[in-house]
C-alpha cells in the first residue's frame, strides 16, 4: 500500500487520504501547539508558501503523545494554527505516532532511517518526513532540525516534481 492510500481523517474528522496530494512532494510533520518547537510552524508555513505552487505541501498531524503538548480539540487546533501562525497547509486528525496505537501512516514512515541510519520511533514533536511525488519516503529530519535548514531545503528541492 502506498503512503497515498493509507486512510486518514481530516482535522474536522472527514475520511480522507494523502491521495489528493499524489504527485506532490510532501513534508509530513507531527505537530503540537504547546511545545518549545511550536515556532517551527512559521518555517513550515514559509516552506508551504515558497514551494506550494511548485508541487509541494506540508502535511501536519497533531499528536498529544509527547508531554501532552497537543491537548486541544480539532477546533482549538485549527483556530490556534490559523490565528497564531497563519497555517495554510493541510492539517489532519490528531493521531499517535509511536506505540501500540501508532497510526498506520506512521507505522510506514518510521521504517525510514534518518541521516545517521536510525529508523524507529518518532523522537518528539515536529519530526519531519519527506515523501516524493510518487509516495516514496526520501528523507527524515529529527525534531530539532529547523524546517528551513539547508539540508531540508536541498532535499525538498530535489524531491519537487
Amino acid at each position: 500500500m502506498s503512503i497515498h492510500d493509507i486512510p486518514v481523517a481530516t482535522l474536522s474528522g472527514e475520511p480522507s487520504s494523502l491521495g489528493s496530494l499524489r504527485g506532490k512532494a510532501l513534508l509530513v510533520v507531527n505537530v503540537a501547539s504547546r511545545c518549545g518547537l511550536t515556532p517551527q510552524y512559521s518555517g513550515l508555513e514559509r516552506l508551504q508558501r515558497e514551494y506550494g505552487e511548485r508541487g509541494f505541501s506540508v502535511v501536519g498531524f497533531p499528536c498529544n503523545q509527547f508531554a501532552g503538548q497537543e491537548p486541544g480539540t480539532a477546533g482549538q487546533i485549527a483556530e490556534f494554527c490559523s490565528t497564531t501562525y497563519g497555517v495554510s497547509f493541510p492539517l489532519f486528525e490528531k493521531i499517535e505516532v509511536n506505540g501500540p496505537g501508532r497510526h498506520p501512516l506512521y507505522a510506514e514512515l518510521t521504517t525510514h532511517a534518518d541521516e545517521e541510519g536510525t529508523a524507529g520511533d518518532v523522537q518528539w514533536n515536529f519530526e519531519k518526513f519527506l515523501v516524493s511525488p510518487d509516495g516514496e519516503i526520501v528523507g527524515r529530519f529529527r525534531p530539532r532540525t529547523d524546517p528551513e535548514a539547508p539540508e531540508v531545503i536541498k532535499a525538498i528541492e530535489s524531491a519537487l516534481p
